[in-house]
């Protein structure tokens, strides 16, 4: 009993009444693989990457007939799968509300983007700095070519040219959509749309898929501004 214990006590869980409702549950790093521990899961690494922090950021899955979608404005490495919207993919009608009054997500129509018209399983909005920075670096599109971490993303080889939109940001995120399907529909190739001074929304045909491409995107996004600061051009082959 006193194994057990411990290894609950390790894990995040209490003997505390009072504080059982506000522990966060580690089913992700446990090895789950359900929608709503993926993303309680992913949002706690990208709170650790930086790519959440300040509430910002978030995340959506589509898998079985269902739309998952973490809430809006909340701290997204304390979230639990409780928290998480579920919604008809075909009517997008809630079918599970949060078990805590949270609000759904703004992103909601972005990630709906990235389903219609990519067939994406999922859909991840990060806030990184090194995506700030490359919609700062570049100008209306992010253009690399010759970089190993090119494999990681589908269709995309070392010697081919990656170029993903960058559209301009709007004072409310639902403001994105229109630009954000404009982007989409111009760059058929690209995996994620840069939003200037913001971040970008990044896909793939399921949450492992988004999340390896979210990592490569982010090494791409660094590596060229770097590359910029010691007068190498990116977008050209050395």
């Amino acid at each position: 009993p006193a194994t057990a214990k411990r290894a609950r006590l390790e894990n995040g869980a209490t003997d505390s009444p009072a504080l059982s409702s506000t522990l966060v549950e580690r089913g992700y790093e446990n090895g789950a693989e359900d929608a709503k521990s993926v993303i309680t899961g992913l949002c706690r690494l990208f709170y650790t990457a930086g790519w959440v922090t300040g509430t910002g950021g978030g995340m959506s899955i589509r898998q079985d007939g269902k739309i998952y979608i973490a809430p809006s404005g909340v701290q997204k490495e304390r979230i639990h799968p409780d928290d998480i919207f579920v919604l008809d993919e075909k009517s997008g009608e809630a079918i599970e509300n949060p078990t805590r009054n949270f609000k759904m997500s703004a992103c909601k129509p972005l990630f709906s983007l990235a389903f219609t018209l990519r067939d994406a399983g999922a859909c991840i909005h990060s806030h990184s700095v090194n995506s700030i920075l490359a919609t700062v670096a570049f100008d209306v599109e992010f253009k690399v070519t010759h970089l190993e971490m090119m494999k990681g993303i589908a269709g995309h080889g070392y010697k081919d040219v990656l170029i993903i939109p960058i559209i301009d940001n709007t004072p409310h995120e639902e403001e994105l959509e229109d630009s954000m399907r404009e982007a989409m529909i111009a760059y058929p190739k690209a995996p994620a749309v840069l939003v200037k001074r913001h971040g970008y929304y990044v896909w793939g045909r399921d949450w492992v898929q988004a999340k390896a491409q979210a990592e490569c995107l982010d090494y791409l996004f660094e590596a060229a501004v770097k590359m910029k600061q010691i007068g190498v051009d990116p977008s050209m082959a050395p």
